[in-house]
């Protein structure tokens, strides 16, 4: 059986980037609109309802506008904004999150895709809550380094074209501390509270880490570095796309040093753990384009429509 796809918001980062995956996948038909015809609404609302399952690749006020055109009741939709994740009657696109994620995406009609920092917080410290190890009131903190694709055409243009010198250092944003990420990697994590978070964007195309630091004089439990690995090994090892790397990863660095780039253009999360008796640091490695967005739709559109999960994700 085939499926009709449209993707609103086809001619974004993401929206492309999930066409390339849509191609090569035999069982989904993907319905297009003309570009001179994509604000036209009583157009897309047609595409929309005549769709198995849309893509919403489109700001969040924009998302919200388009869930109301939808009167199919057999329509499912996959949004990639930030609108709908914290939404109850939507369900988190995060299959990893735990036993029961993937039945409730596969019975759900709307879902929403996890914010790529957000991902990698939420993959490395949830099973260190859930496992009564980190308490809830646990003040984290994290930091994020991601490759400029990460903000849309505008920013990809100023890196692509620009020659200004300050484009060549690693830049910080969000210094307000009000990431919009911050109320689904709260709640999704298990904290009571929100990480204090610093976004950095790099001089370079794609490609993420986030970093946890973690101290173990704060923990619920005593646990060594090594134990910690093992714990999140043991839960991600049914996984196909999370990879806990092995403790003491020396041979998975590059004469010490950490290649953010390492998972670009796959569906993979690396997870490493780094430290000692005093000072731990969670490392969540992944492409911001594959596991960070455009991946991570597909994998749950695959979930959604009974398809292998990791079809079309190489």
């Amino acid at each position: 059986m085939k499926y009709n796809v449209f993707v609103d918001g086809q001619e974004g980062t993401t929206g492309l980037k999930i066409h390339d995956y849509l191609s090569k996948i035999s069982n989904v038909e993907v319905i297009k609109i003309e570009s001179e015809r994509r604000k036209d609404n009583e157009a897309r609302r047609a595409i929309i309802n005549e769709a198995d399952l849309v893509f919403l690749c489109l700001p969040d006020s924009a998302s919200k506008e388009t869930v109301t055109m939808v009167s199919n009741k057999k329509t499912k939709i996959i949004d990639a904004s930030t609108a709908f994740r914290t939404n109850d009657e939507w369900t988190y696109g995060l299959p990893e999150l735990n036993k029961s994620q993937r039945a409730k995406i596969q019975q759900s009609s709307r879902v929403s895709i996890p914010g790529c920092h957000a991902t990698g917080f939420i993959l490395a410290i949830q099973p260190l809550v859930i496992e009564g190890i980190l308490p809830r009131d646990y003040p984290a903190s994290c930091y994020s380094i991601t490759g400029y694709s990460g903000g849309g055409k505008k920013l990809i243009s100023e890196y692509q074209n620009s020659t200004r010198e300050q484009l060549f250092a690693p830049r910080q944003y969000a210094l307000h501390l009000n990431h919009k990420h911050l109320p689904e990697m709260q709640l999704y994590s298990g904290l009571n509270s929100a990480p204090l978070f610093t976004p950095i964007v790099g001089s370079y195309y794609q490609g993420l880490a986030v970093s946890i630091p973690l101290f173990p004089k704060m923990f619920l439990k005593h646990i060594t570095v090594k134990e910690i690995q093992e714990l999140l090994a043991f839960y991600y090892k049914d996984e196909q796309f999370i990879r806990v790397m092995p403790y003491e990863s020396e041979t998975y660095l590059e004469d010490g040093f950490f290649n953010v780039m390492e998972c670009n253009h796959t569906n993979h999360l690396d997870l490493f753990v780094f430290g000692h008796k005093d000072e731990i640091l969670l490392v969540s490695r992944f492409d911001n384009l594959g596991k960070g967005a455009s991946g991570a739709a597909i994998q749950n559109m695959n979930i959604m429509l009974g398809f292998d999960e990791g079809k079309g994700l190489g």
